[in-house]
């Protein structure tokens, strides 16, 4: 069960704007149905930095992206960062460039592959530290990564077999947030059908969001089964949503937990998709 709250009023927007207040200094100054303090897990997720596209300012718009990461952990803190899909763009010469980027992070970070990212599985376990699925746990909850690309620009559907062992894993966790670089339903212009994902995700009860990229022009969320499915717009590249910026997921103390999309150049938060605590 949620709450869906509309954007944050014209009027604190232009507070914001007038005072200077960050994103991060600004957040916690907001209530929104009334939710505790107190977090447990925070997170934030962006894609599609497309390092190296022709008529792209890669440098600059991954330097963006560092620094409003440091503005997070030094406003409300920050656990870690997934950066999902799309790292470079096609040419893998651009890869050794990504990485020097994120090491910037002032905060452990997690990839996953786009279907731009044309490298082997070898190389992104070479360049990362960890296979094409990956998956690891902060506290009581769970994070999977799902490879959906075939190293060569083509769209593949998640491994469900490893996807449903992943799950099956991570039962006794309180919540599992799942990442895709491309959806697994039709939604959207470049989203492909993947039906047994779709399923796995929808009949998992601690699965509690599913976070994609690739569709640059997608900044909100969409239900299936009663769960969220979530994409960040873009934070690189040459086409999308009019602004660049990325997603914050909150985790509170009672087990409700909150994700808003953050544009850091003007409204601070654009959408709030509001969880409640489970029942039981």
């Amino acid at each position: 069960m949620f709450v869906r709250t509309f954007n944050i009023p014209i009027m604190q927007r232009r507070l914001f704007l007038k005072t200077g207040l960050t994103l991060a200094s600004a957040w916690p100054t907001l209530t929104l149905a009334g939710r505790p303090p107190e977090l447990k897990l925070r997170f934030a997720t962006a894609s599609d930095g497309h390092y190296g596209q022709p008529g792209v300012d890669s440098q600059r718009d991954f330097a963006d992206l560092v620094k409003w990461m440091q503005t997070e952990k030094g406003g409300t803190g920050l656990d870690f960062v997934v950066v999902n899909g799309d790292l470079f763009h096609d040419d893998p010469k651009f890869l050794p460039n990504v990485k020097t980027a994120f090491e910037r992070f002032p905060v452990p970070y997690f990839v996953t592959r786009g279907n731009h990212d044309m490298v082997s599985g070898e190389v992104w376990q070479q360049t990362w530290g960890y296979g094409l699925n990956h998956s690891f746990v902060r506290g009581d909850y769970a994070v999977v990564l799902a490879d959906t690309s075939d190293g060569k620009g083509g769209y593949v559907c998640p491994d469900a077999r490893w996807l449903g062992a992943e799950l099956a894993k991570y039962a006794d966790k309180k919540g599992v947030f799942v990442f895709m670089h491309i959806a697994a339903a039709k939604w959207t212009t470049h989203g492909i059908d993947c039906a047994e994902v779709m399923a796995l995700l929808q009949k998992t009860p601690n699965v509690l969001a599913t976070f994609h990229g690739h569709d640059h022009n997608e900044d909100q969320e969409k239900l299936a089964g009663g769960k969220p499915f979530f994409w960040d717009g873009h934070f690189g590249g040459n086409w999308g949503t009019t602004y660049k910026g990325y997603r914050i997921v909150e985790v509170f103390a009672d087990e409700s937990w909150r994700s808003y999309q953050c544009n850091p150049d003007r409204s601070p938060i654009i959408n709030t998709y509001e969880a409640q605590k489970p029942k039981g």
